[in-house]
């Protein structure tokens, strides 16, 4: 008796989680609405290191379970979607590229810097939850850092609305789309790109050197919260 009653606890357990042993989840190309902003007059280029432009992460979850995330190109499509908006010229050069080559007046380098996610097991919800630690840095056109930003962003969706991978995978487009909105938002003011425009320097003067130390952001100061959409489309 005592045997059948383990088995169930055992086997409800499971299904809580979304069947025992994990799941791989794959992201399809997730989107952003069009951004109602005004594009700052600045020519940007940016390279993708390989482990942003086909980000995986695999993870055992309470030591035995192995959950796989495949973003793909999800981080590279978001981020040539949202610069494209955001800047009048934009432009992603290979790893063999010199900078220095073109006519920009600014240089990104992107990077994960942590990706994290739980399951309802762990949570004692029913919520799958992802958190995303980007970096951009920000070079000027004789290659000095101007800047060096982390930002923190959050997602989460139910498993009772979506079911099991599809919830999580929301909760990792949803924790993108965070990003994506802190940038919009804060990203001129917390690294002062704009000044590297041809505009702000003025004609044949070298790009304005950032005043006093850089600062970088507090990590809590940039997270928010995104929660999922029952009637929205996780692309």
């Amino acid at each position: 008796m005592s045997v059948r009653l383990n088995f169930l606890v055992i086997a409800a357990s499971c299904a809580a989680v979304s069947a025992c042993g994990g799941a791989r989840v794959k992201l399809s190309d997730p989107t952003i609405p069009e951004p109602l902003i005004d594009q700052l007059p600045i020519s940007v280029a940016a390279r993708y290191p390989e482990n942003f432009s086909h980000f995986v992460h695999e993870e055992l979850v309470i030591g035995k379970e192995k959950w796989t995330i495949d973003l793909g190109r999800s981080n590279a499509l978001l981020f040539n979607q949202l610069f494209s908006s955001m800047f009048t010229e934009y432009q992603v050069i290979d790893k063999d590229a010199d900078p220095a080559d073109l006519q920009i007046d600014a240089f990104i380098e992107l990077n994960v810097d942590a990706f994290e996610f739980s399951v309802p097991a762990q949570s004692q919800t029913e919520d799958f939850a992802v958190w995303i630690r980007y970096r951009i840095k920000i070079f000027d056109t004789d290659g000095n850092q101007i800047a060096n930003w982390p930002i923190s962003a959050y997602g989460k969706a139910q498993a009772t609305l979506f079911g099991n991978d599809d919830a999580l995978r929301r909760a990792a487009v949803l924790a993108m789309r965070d990003a994506a909105a802190l940038i919009i938002l804060q990203m001129d003011k917390a690294t002062g790109i704009s000044k590297l425009s041809a505009a702000a320097r003025g004609d044949g003067k070298p790009p304005l050197s950032p005043q006093g130390p850089l600062t970088i952001p507090d990590k809590d100061a940039l997270q928010t919260t995104a929660k999922e959409d029952s009637n929205d489309d996780s692309g």
